[in-house]
């Protein structure tokens, strides 16, 4: 027999990836009295498949505001960090010493130069630094490049982390603070009662005040109990690891990255397969090829690990932030970018879900958008 337990909280956080443990770590800065509701280690969960960017260049076209959230994110990154820890004691190794992104012919270039143009070109965009660099400049700042490499685009807002400390510093931050993170909880049902909310799992039920969907996948199938909609859908990628070899690359360089501790990650595949998490050696073939056009030294080292995980995107690839008119104290978030936008996530959004509601800045984030009557 399930044993059936109420509890009662002031917001319950539906998923506990990078997404829901940053909402619930900033709202537990901010007094509430939280808990994760988490599928388990069962779920599927695009945190696996993370790169640790905290990437600004080339976001933001066809959604400015976009732009703008993301560069807020990046330059609010230094502060959470520290709060981080200071808090826990984990330095998630965040640096920010600018991103590139290596091309490899010119009309790579010239998609690249136009794309950035026109981006920045958008009504309302928030600008910021970024420079189309030739072969020789890109050389000095990165010797080890490869003849192939012609030039590349850098933004010196763009940078990286740790991010399985990150997901650590999350988790042990949400403890200390008060938080209860209860896992083997899948939400199978949402339903509103006494001004609040009632999350039904299949290990007990769960009362709270405010409920926030951020549960990745899932949010498709729960978004609408509580009258939102998140259209999600699945993006494999493939992420390979080599071993630790001596520094050589100081800067992210869109998919490659060399991390703190030595390794290489590598990642570079977009591929629309539903759920399937399986690694296929041709895609991962085809990575490590162009990584090793950019950097021929990878090309010596062994890959120790190669995995799949699952992005989660919306139709135009951007976030979905939202509180329900029909049940208010309900949202949802979504997006793609669960590292970059940490440091929102935490310091900006929750505080506005803690207060009861979002200003009108996140109306561009409304799942609305998809629903806007094509013009006769």
């Amino acid at each position: 027999m399930t044993q059936t337990t109420r509890s009662d909280y002031d917001v319950a956080v539906i998923g506990g990836g990078l997404v829901g443990s940053a909402i619930a770590w900033g709202l537990a800065q901010h007094g509430q009295k939280v808990a994760i509701l988490d599928e388990g280690d069962i779920a599927v969960r695009p945190s696996r498949g993370n790169f640790a960017l905290v990437w600004v260049q080339g976001k933001g076209l066809g959604l400015p505001e976009y732009a703008g959230w993301t560069k807020r994110s990046a330059d609010n990154w230094t502060g959470f960090s520290a709060q981080l820890r200071e808090q826990t004691g984990i330095d998630v190794c965040y640096e920010r010493p600018g991103g590139f992104l290596p091309l490899l012919s010119e009309a790579e270039m010239e998609h690249r130069a136009n794309q950035l143009k026109r981006l920045h070109n958008q009504p309302n965009v928030v600008r910021y630094d970024y420079e189309m660099m030739d072969r020789a400049a890109v050389a000095k700042e990165m010797p080890f490049i490869g003849k192939d490499v012609v030039g590349a685009s850098y933004c010196p807002l763009d940078g990286h982390c740790n991010s399985l400390k990150l997901l650590r510093a999350l988790h042990t931050g949400i403890s200390l603070s008060g938080v209860a993170y209860l896992p083997n909880h899948r939400v199978e049902r949402i339903e509103q009662r006494e001004g609040g909310f009632r999350m039904v799992t299949a290990s007990g039920e769960v009362r709270s005040g405010k409920v926030v969907i951020a549960a990745g996948h899932d949010g498709r199938r729960l978004a609408p109990m509580v009258g939102l909609d998140a259209p999600v859908r699945p993006e494999r990628g493939h992420i390979i690891v080599t071993e630790k070899t001596a520094p050589f690359l100081k800067f992210p360089v869109g998919f490659i990255r060399q991390t703190d501790e030595g390794g290489v990650m590598i990642g570079d595949s977009f591929e629309d397969v539903g759920l399937d998490t399986t690694v296929r050696n041709g895609v991962t073939s085809t990575i490590a090829d162009r990584a090793i056009r950019i950097f021929p030294l990878l090309g010596k080292l062994n890959v120790v690990r190669t995995w799949a995980a699952l992005r989660v995107l919306t139709p135009d690839g951007f976030p979905i932030y939202e509180q329900s008119t029909s049940m208010p104290g309900a949202f949802v978030a979504t997006c793609h970018s669960g590292v970059t936008l940490a440091a929102n996530h935490a310091l900006a959004l929750a505080p506005h879900i803690a207060a009861g509601g979002l200003p009108d800045e996140f109306t561009a984030f409304s799942a609305r958008r998809f629903h806007v009557p094509a013009a006769a």
